[in-house]
């Protein structure tokens, strides 16, 4: 690693041959695969975008220049390169490099990044700002061609271009998202790629014809009429130009050369503009080159094979995505939809054995929230698969086009809870408030993946409504229910306090209650399976003269379970203390999952420790 070595600063790229660019690129290839290896984290994405993080740094000062990332979870070179290098000795983990972009953690990171479609709006009021204020800096925003699927990047790139406000689209063209593109927007990108040397054309008018003394303006004129007859002929109507971007490329994406003079030339136009760059995700790597969605995410790998060293538990995907695939053949009614997540949340089977009743709609879970709630108003059984983080993004779709209309859509949250790793912007913490605000619906949580089989049947053939099931990534918790999911259950016995808990917690709240034991604190534990609405008479019989209740969640306080019953227990009679153990009203850090629950004492010892303190403190 000759060239990553030597650099001190981000300045330092600036004079570096284009023969040292390509030698750091290598560097910063092996640099990845070395470390994402061990620790795991965002492998095909970083691999296929080291050439424009080099230019862009090569060309801009990112300490003054504001770039965005959309998602974010490229971002690793650009840390690399900031000098963040050391802390990918503990990447991702407490203490380490994060995986997304955070201006807490560097001067260089310009804004928080963690969901996808957010880049050219950020960047844009950014222009603005800067503009307003007059200040003197450039905005670049880097997005991939799978994020130009969600919405908000259109409506992004409609008032960027018409804003008139100088900042720089690199639009990141892999064909890819996680899984391969979808949609008419990928068509149209494939189509772009085939655009002849427009450019050279462009650039040769404008520096002799159009400037020519006395005759320039006249032959100007008529040579607008032969430029838009050449664009007709030679490249297919791009949308970006008719949204007001100057529209470069494509071009090749590991050209560094080619990357670095577009970039130049975007920054002296001075208007919105848009570079068009065709990548191959994976890039370097011959295993994550041939199946980029393998290696979107992956976890300690040996690097000789590819093939990953971590043992691979049972998931609550894997569970959940069988058991729809059995469901779907006896029932044609039941479909199923996701937003560029199909393996992620378990659906590649189902995908391939019902193919007509599966819809991937890209990045925009508006979308297909909303479009449940056509399938559910027809007589269709819509199952719509998605992480708790990205339900956040259909807040107002889940209120108004399935929830007020009281429509039959089962919704599987995956990744509820707390989620290692991937830090604040992932963390699956908030979908218990937003779920419990919304009319009409029902709330699951399934304490280990084997009971989720069973949960899946009774949300769609006893319920109605729509159905909120939330899990984590994994999990072999105990105590599956028995009998009603609508009755809490007690799943140890006790006489001097109670602890509530639903989800895999269950298993942590039992372990807690038995060193309670030891210490002298007789604790009975209460599992909820229905967590919202359950039979709050059941509740307040199991929980009759116990003078504390406490209810342990993997969730804000601010959109817990406890805060709800803080307010309607008393009111039903019941006289005790309601005391929360829950996350409080934190951001979550980058972490691994039992460091996670041991810093918010969530783990057995922590719910343990919190109660000895509480109870002794009478």
């Amino acid at each position: 690693m000759d060239v990553l070595d030597k650099l001190n600063s981000p300045g330092d790229i600036k004079n570096k041959s284009i023969a040292e660019l390509y030698k750091l690129c290598e560097d910063l290839r092996s640099f990845l695969l070395s470390n994402v290896s061990k620790t795991g984290g965002h492998l095909a994405s970083n691999l296929g975008v080291v050439e424009i993080t080099v230019a862009v740094h090569n060309v801009f000062d990112t300490a003054v220049d504001r770039l965005i990332f959309d998602v974010g979870h490229q971002c690793y070179a650009h840390k690399i390169l900031t000098g963040r290098r050391e802390g990918f000795a503990n990447f991702r983990s407490s203490g380490g490099v994060t995986g997304f972009p955070n201006p807490l953690e560097s001067e260089h990171d310009a804004f928080l990044s963690g969901h996808a479609s957010t880049s050219v709006s950020i960047a844009l009021g950014m222009a603005r700002a800067r503009t307003i204020l007059n200040h003197d800096y450039s905005v670049i925003a880097i997005i991939g061609d799978g994020a130009l699927t969600g919405g908000l990047a259109y409506e992004g790139l409609s008032d960027a271009g018409q804003s008139g406000e100088p900042l720089i689209v690199i639009l990141n063209d892999n064909e890819m998202s996680i899984t391969e593109n979808v949609g008419g927007l990928s068509r149209h990108l494939a189509r772009l790629r085939v655009r002849p040397y427009y450019l050279s054309f462009k650039k040769f008018y404008r520096k002799t014809i159009a400037k020519l003394p006395f005759v320039g303006k006249k032959i100007d004129k008529s040579l607008r009429r032969v430029k838009s007859g050449v664009k007709v002929a030679l490249l297919p109507s791009s949308m970006f130009e008719n949204m007001g971007f100057v529209y470069l490329g494509p071009a090749d994406g590991h050209n560094i050369k080619e990357v670095c003079k577009l970039l130049k030339i975007a920054k002296e136009i001075s208007k919105p503009t848009l570079i068009h760059l065709t990548t191959t995700k994976g890039k370097g790597y011959k295993f994550a080159e041939e199946s980029p969605e393998v290696y979107h995410g992956v976890s300690e790998f040996n690097i000789n094979n590819g093939e990953s060293l971590e043992s691979s538990p049972q998931t609550f995907a894997s569970v959940f995505g069988k058991k729809l695939v059995q469901m779907g053949k006896k029932d044609k009614r039941i479909c199923a939809i996701t937003a560029a997540m199909q393996t992620g949340t378990g659906l590649d089977e189902f995908a391939y054995m019902h193919e007509k009743k599966f819809y991937d709609v890209g990045i925009a879970e508006g979308h297909a929230v909303t479009m449940a709630g056509g399938l559910a108003k027809q007589g269709m059984i819509p199952v719509c698969a998605v992480y708790s983080t990205f339900i956040q993004r259909a807040y107002d779709m889940l209120f108004h086009d399935v929830c007020l209309p009281n429509l039959h859509v089962i919704f599987a949250i995956d990744r509820a809870g707390l989620v290692p790793d991937d830090g604040q912007t992932h963390q699956g913490i908030y979908d218990i408030g937003i779920f419990m605000q919304m009319p009409n619906m029902t709330i699951l949580c399934p304490s280990a993946a084997s009971e989720l089989e069973e949960m899946l049947d009774y949300a769609v053939h006893k319920l109605t409504g729509p159905v909120a099931i939330r899990y984590p990534k994994a999990g072999n918790g105990k105590y599956p229910s028995e009998g009603s999911y609508f009755d809490p259950m007690m799943v140890k016995t006790g006489s001097d306090i109670v602890i509530l808990a639903y989800g895999r917690l269950v298993e942590n709240a039992v372990e807690a209650a038995k060193l309670l034991d030891n210490e002298g604190i007789n604790a009975s534990v209460i599992k909820l399976t229905q967590i919202h609405p359950f039979n709050t008479k059941k509740l307040l019989e199991l929980t009759s003269n116990v003078k504390s209740l406490y209810i342990v969640e993997e969730c804000v306080t601010s959109g817990s379970l406890a805060s709800k019953l803080a307010l309607e227990l008393p009111e039903t009679g019941f006289e005790g203390k309601i005391i929360a153990l829950n996350l409080g009203n934190n951001i979550i850090p980058s972490a691994s999952l039992d460091e996670l629950m041991s810093l918010y004492k969530l783990d057995a010892q922590g719910i343990a420790k919190s109660i000895l303190e509480k109870e002794n403190h009478k």
